[in-house]
């Protein structure tokens, strides 16, 4: 059977999911790869608000997302790199904390 557009299926419908091998070729995925030069930016802006806040400078919410996320984040650069940068950040959440 054969849909306006030319497109032959077994079943008279468009697949649900995406390509199937059978009736359409592969189309390859973006590389979806983070750039460690970004993350390096993103980590240190972050760490630098951090620093130069006096109280916490996110809402509570985005503030425990920043905790879960952060650290994560730091994966994607050198782990010596990564290591320092989460305890740097731990430790400014911990001062901002005491500050409140």
């Amino acid at each position: 059977m054969t849909d306006l557009f030319g497109n032959t299926d077994l079943f008279g419908q468009a697949s649900l999911f995406g390509d199937t091998p059978d009736r359409m070729p592969h189309q390859p995925q973006a590389d979806t790869t983070p750039d460690p030069e970004r993350v390096r930016e993103k980590l240190q802006s972050l760490l630098a608000t951090a620093k130069a806040a006096e109280t916490l400078p996110w809402p509570e919410r985005k503030a425990r997302v920043w905790r879960i996320v952060f650290p994560q984040m730091a994966n994607w650069l050198p782990e010596e790199e990564a290591e320092q940068l989460r305890f740097e950040f731990a430790k400014e959440l911990e001062r901002l904390k005491l500050a409140a």
